[in-house]
């Protein structure tokens, strides 16, 4: 037991720590520390912090990207598709939010601007405004595939390795809401029953 708890929190770590910054510095910004007040030192366990850390920026990121579908996506059955996941994923991250009070972190974002897998990046963002139709359909689907089965993977890790117990608790809430979800989005790209399971990938010349 003890191996493997300690395999899911090497495993959320390394998901935590393989991003890359897209963007460079600022300009007019120096390469010296920027003059912030320091933030209050996490609660609890670091692994509960991380994953909560992490889970935020990723729910806030796609819940953008879901909304752009109200305007952008054309493909039969995409819109409601995405307003209801829309609409799960804030309710989600209230309880996220709500967690990450009661635990004393700070409400900062600490993976603005990386490249990791799973989240919805700014540039990301930017191309799918730019899209439009189909390509806007297939982007979103894409990003929302990953950020479903990325978000899984961490809060399984988090469910294993985490020690505070609400946070393991709305981890392994998550991960049965993504099962639904992923089966939904499966249901979605090809037609196929809702109890489709894992691993899915929509094929990349579906009509969505």
């Amino acid at each position: 037991m003890a191996a493997r708890r300690t395999a899911a929190a090497l495993l959320l770590l390394l998901l935590l720590t393989a991003c890359t910054g897209r963007a460079g510095p600022e300009p007019g910004r120096g390469s010296g520390p920027p003059p912030t007040t320091a933030a209050p030192a996490p609660s609890g366990d670091p692994t509960d912090a991380a994953w909560v850390q992490l889970m935020i920026p990723m729910d806030e990121q796609a819940v953008v990207l879901l909304g752009l579908a109200a305007r952008e996506a054309t493909g039969p059955g995409v819109r409601p598709w995405a307003a209801r996941l829309r609409a799960e994923l804030a309710a989600e991250l209230g309880e996220l939010r709500r967690l990450r009070d009661r635990m004393g972190l700070p409400d900062t974002d600490l993976h603005k601007g990386h490249d990791m897998p799973g989240m919805v990046t700014d540039r990301d963002l930017d191309d799918a405004r730019a899209a439009r139709g189909s390509a806007f359909d297939a982007l979103l689907v894409a990003q929302m595939h990953d950020h479903l089965r990325q978000s899984a993977q961490v809060s399984r890790s988090e469910v294993t390795a985490g020690t505070r117990a609400e946070a393991r608790e709305r981890a392994e809430t998550l991960v049965t809401a993504r099962g639904g979800q992923s089966a939904a989005l499966a249901a979605l790209c090809a037609g196929r029953p809702t109890d489709v399971p894992e691993p899915f990938a929509c094929p990349s010349d579906h009509p969505v």
